[in-house]
């Protein structure tokens, strides 16, 4: 074996599974990208500050909420920028693929934890655009980001504070055909990419020890808690 290659793999062995517990709320409430608002305001968040690698990225220090109801998960992702690297020509009416050669903050989500390479992805950027794929690391699916989840997305930049905003609403029923509750887990993880090249970062909850994103053996864990 090669020794940048035996770098990679003692890196991945590294680290351990991340576990979330999302807790309860009795019912879905409109978006509002705002971790200030009654519905977020309680939830203390997690953050991602570090690269798949496991660099810590400053400046770059991602927080993260996740609150779950009895149909939809919601993540509020809280990114701090620099420089807004976006769409010229953004479209919040149809899916934008490749949304993630942009700024963007993204979530993979799986519930079979016997087939792990089966799991969906979600993302929406600075200026609300969206994508979601079907995603499949064993035999790629054509097309992957054509599938269509249902979720609502909405996105908010506070340019004072050098800070966008991107909130989720995403269907349970686009991951899996089970009722989820208390007790209930799944596999997963957060990221965001923010600038251009040769500048741009990757940022990550759960860092992988790899460099690419897709390395579901890696992702965390969310638990679902009352």
């Amino acid at each position: 074996m090669k020794l940048p290659a035996l770098i990679l793999l003692l890196a991945a062995s590294a680290f351990s599974e991340d576990l979330l517990k999302v807790k309860f709320a009795s019912k879905d409430v409109p978006l509002t990208a705002d971790p200030a608002s009654k519905f977020w305001k309680q939830i203390p968040p997690v953050f991602a500050t570090r690269s798949n690698l496991g660099v810590e990225l400053p400046g770059n220090r991602t927080e993260i909420r996740v609150r779950w109801t009895p149909d939809s998960l919601y993540v509020l992702m809280s990114c701090p920028y620099t420089e807004l690297y976006v769409n010229p020509n953004p479209s919040t009416t149809t899916e934008t693929n490749l949304l993630w050669e942009h700024d963007v903050a993204e979530i993979f989500l799986g519930a079979d934890f016997d087939n792990i390479h089966r799991y969906r992805e979600y993302q929406v950027s600075p200026q609300g655009e969206w994508v979601d794929l079907d995603i499949d690391t064993k035999k790629p699916i054509p097309n992957a980001w054509k599938w269509d989840s249902q979720m609502k997305v909405k996105a908010r930049i506070d340019e004072k504070a050098k800070i966008w905003y991107g909130e989720f609403q995403i269907p349970f029923k686009s991951v899996t055909d089970k009722a989820v509750k208390p007790g209930t887990k799944m596999r997963g993880n957060f990221y965001r990419f923010q600038g251009g090249p040769p500048e741009r970062k990757m940022v990550a909850w759960s860092p992988t020890g790899r460099i690419s994103n897709h390395t579901p053996e890696k992702f965390g864990i969310l638990e679902f808690v009352k």
